[in-house]
């Protein structure tokens, strides 16, 4: 019985085939012709989508165009003029190189690009699913205009697994706003389903703003770094302004819009401590370096890349991002402030005061606005029916206790103990966070500000700042180790154990001493003292595979810092525990000095600002 026969594939097919690895969705044919434009040398751009994509897509250029003998072998495979020979592989400059976008695209759509060079005249050419027309004169300025329309019709089973045209056209816009971060210097314009958007020229913080909003780009983190002859240049949103996707984490090496797992993965570790495991940070950042150095020819949508030192381009990025977000002042983004005004405006406003608008137990004559401290003010509708019990203390208690027992050692350099601070009677616009005023519900703090108000959590507060001591006393000496009774050996791969032994210096320093036991093992001997009882098999393990996928090891890093963080919750004042006003105020100036000191160890943002006019808004003063 004989086989079929080998022979060779319709050139027609082989272009499908081709398409199917370059134009996976609408958004996909978007970003290859946007590259092309940029790598024209467009300084205006122009991007048109209807029903997704599907129906129309259309991108003008004023780029330097393409000369009309060249227009036919512009739409052939592997057709290009960005790519000299094969040695430019190495260092390639621009977004595209491989002469596969016009192609695919002809492949499986109807396809029409009209272009104008400066040494001639414009011309046009078409390509319908697969056969190119001839080239024939057209009229147009200097640049270029492809239009795409029936994406997909020549074969119509990748339409049906597209998703929805709202879907769709969602995923073009995202694209369309990746790319113009990813250059800042050329206007877009995005006309999607009859709706147009402008992003101007302009700088990157201008371009970020237009594209993720002026409450980002107000409250962002500017980063700038070089180390290595490797460039970082973004802007950080804060910790509390994470979001439940990564569709706001934007990333770009040399300019190229990129999704790689190790950036993605580094820009998360940066803000590991500072952010919910479950959210994303909002964050754009750009990583310059030498071509060279990074390879970009690792799929057809470019969207990979290799760098050839992963681990220095990866500690960099977490470094950098940690530093920033531990140098900047304690802030709580903007977006948390929102949320509150929305709650309270959401519902009826409650009177402060009784019928006859004075607070309860205040004197005749005390001004309408915070209470002495020790005066409670009753909260609810304006009725004389009774409070409540958890309103307000009962009579004769006012939101702060007594001092708290005396202690018979000196507080630590940094610390903050009840009671060894006194700052009461602080002016409010002598610091960012005000001076406490009361306390409610045994837990919040509320500050007055020179144009507003502060609410802080206490305890989050408090849990942030002892977590920061307890990770700089930790870096100044080395973790306590404990010796196991029993050593335990744990069975592994032998390049496992390879890549384990190549590391054991880094985790000696962190307490955990393993060394190669047999050809398939390793014997861990010591353990880090803070972790106590917990799986060591599976922490060595993990840390064999992150090696693999990453060449560093960070959990056991990760498992050292969340034990920290356990002991400074445990550590830390106690929701419900009443402070005295300078008190309060003591704990105010620790947040301010306190690095990341806006949001507690699980992200929870630690206080809560509200401006004047916010407030005079609540009451429809403005």
């Amino acid at each position: 019985m004989t086989g079929p026969s080998v022979r060779r594939l319709d050139e027609r097919l082989i272009d499908k085939i081709a398409a199917g690895e370059v134009v996976e969705r609408p958004a996909s044919a978007v970003k290859e012709l946007v590259e092309n434009a940029l790598d024209a040398g467009a300084r205006a751009i122009d991007v048109t989508a209807e029903a997704g994509g599907t129906a129309l897509i259309r991108v003008a250029d004023d780029g330097h165009g393409i000369r009309t003998g060249e227009l036919e072998l512009a739409v052939q495979r592997h057709c290009t003029s960005k790519l000299l020979d094969a040695a430019g592989l190495s260092a390639i400059l621009t977004m595209g190189f491989r002469g596969e976008a016009l192609p695919s695209i002809g492949a499986v759509a109807r396809l029409s690009v009209v272009s104008r060079h400066a040494d001639g005249d414009a011309a046009s050419i078409t390509v319908e699913g697969g056969r190119v027309g001839p080239v024939e004169p057209a009229a147009r300025a200097i640049g270029t205009t492809v239009e795409v329309r029936d994406l997909f019709f020549a074969t119509p089973a990748r339409l049906k697994f597209l998703k929805s045209d709202r879907s769709e056209s969602s995923a073009v816009s995202d694209t369309v706003k990746r790319l113009a971060l990813s250059a800042p210097h050329v206007a877009f314009t995005l006309t999607l389903n009859g709706r147009r958007q402008e992003f101007p020229a302009g700088s990157p913080r201008q371009r970020a703003r237009d594209v993720l909003g002026a409450e980002f780009a107000d409250e962002a983190i500017d980063l700038d770094i070089e180390r290595h002859g490797v460039r970082l240049i973004g802007h950080l949103g804060l910790p509390t302004s994470g979001r439940a996707s990564s569709q706001y984490t934007y990333a770009f090496v040399n300019n190229r819009v990129v999704r790689d797992k190790l950036i993605a993965q580094a820009m998360r570790a940066g803000y590991q401590d500072v952010m919910a495991r479950d959210r994303h940070p909002v964050a754009v950042m750009w990583i310059t370096l030498d071509p060279a150095l990074v390879d970009v020819n690792v799929h057809p949508a470019k969207a990979d890349v290799r760098f050839q030192d992963a681990n220095a381009v990866r500690g960099l990025i977490v470094t950098a991002i940690r530093r920033a977000l531990a140098e900047a002042p304690a802030t709580a983004s903007r977006t948390v402030s929102s949320a509150a005004l929305a709650a309270l405006s959401a519902r009826p406003t409650s009177s402060l005061v009784e019928d006859d608008d004075e607070p309860v137990g205040a004197p005749a004559g005390t001004p309408q606005g915070f209470s002495e401290p020790g005066t409670a003010y009753r909260s609810g509708p304006r009725s004389h029916a009774r409070p409540s019990p958890m309103m307000y203390p009962p009579r004769g208690r006012a939101f702060h206790s007594a001092p708290p027992p005396p202690r018979t050692s000196a507080p630590a350099p940094g610390e903050w103990v009840p009671g060894h601070d006194d700052a009461a009677g602080e002016p409010a616009g002598d610091h960012p966070l005000g001076a406490a005023v009361a306390q409610v519900h045994g837990n919040y703090i509320l500050a007055q500000t020179s144009d507003g108000l502060v609410v802080v959590d206490q305890h989050a507060a408090h849990e942030r700042i002892v977590y920061e001591a307890l990770k700089a006393s930790a870096a100044t000496r080395e973790p306590a180790a404990q010796g196991l009774l029993i050593p335990e050996v744990v069975e592994l791969p032998v390049e496992d154990v390879d890549r384990l032994a190549e590391h054991a210096g880094t985790f000696a320093r962190l307490g955990l001493t393993l060394e190669p036991f047999g050809a398939g093992a390793v014997v861990v001997r010591e353990t880090p003292a803070a972790l106590g009882n917990f799986d060591i098999a599976r922490l060595v393990r993990t840390l064999a595979d992150e090696i693999a996928d990453w060449g560093s090891a960070g959990a056991l890093e990760a498992r050292l810092d969340h034990a920290a963080a356990t002991m400074a919750c445990y550590g830390s004042v106690r929701s419900g525990r009443q402070l005295k006003v300078d008190e309060m105020n003591a704990l105010l100036r620790q947040i301010e000095t306190t690095p990341s000191a806006g949001q507690c160890n699980h992200g929870r943002p630690t206080f809560v600002s509200l401006t004047l006019a916010e407030i005079e808004k609540l009451f429809e003063r403005r």
